[in-house]
């Protein structure tokens, strides 16, 4: 048994153990990068690190939970401007989406709109799907058109 543990053990590549910290500095400081070479003017959640911009508020009071429907259109780009994904109307629990939007959502009611860049942490941090490389920044434009 130590000898196949042992042949695994030797098998196993040496792939460097990925760093978060590192990398939510290095997303940190192209985000930083980004906003001042655009002339662009957000607020930065310091909890989260999420840099964001309500460009309308809306209205009502819905208390968001996990729970809370959200109907909303948004495009979804890369920091180059690449779009990766966009909907003019898409439904879905709160709970079901990445956390850089379970923070941004929340921001606003129904009829507003919130742009916000997100470290790849709160993202898909280092885990690469078909449309969106591992460790992407991502900047969302948001509407919400509906909640419940």
């Amino acid at each position: 048994m130590v000898c196949i543990a042992g042949c695994f053990a030797a098998c196993k590549k040496d792939t460097p153990a990925f760093d978060e910290v590192a990398q939510f500095s290095a997303d940190t400081t192209a985000i930083r990068a980004y906003i001042k070479e655009k002339g662009l003017t957000f607020l930065k959640n310091e909890k989260y690190g999420i840099f964001y911009q309500i460009t309308n508020p809306g209205t009502g009071n819905v208390t968001y939970n996990g729970l809370t429907q959200v109907t909303a259109s948004y495009e979804g780009r890369f920091l180059s401007g690449v779009a990766f994904d966009s909907s003019t109307s898409a439904s879905f629990p709160l709970q079901n989406v990445i956390p850089a939007w379970q923070f941004a959502v929340p921001q606003i009611q129904k009829g507003g709109s919130i742009r916000f860049i997100s470290p790849s942490f709160y993202g898909y941090r280092n885990v690469a799907n078909e449309r969106i490389p591992a460790n992407s920044i991502l900047d969302f434009t948001v509407t919400v058109i509906d909640l419940q």
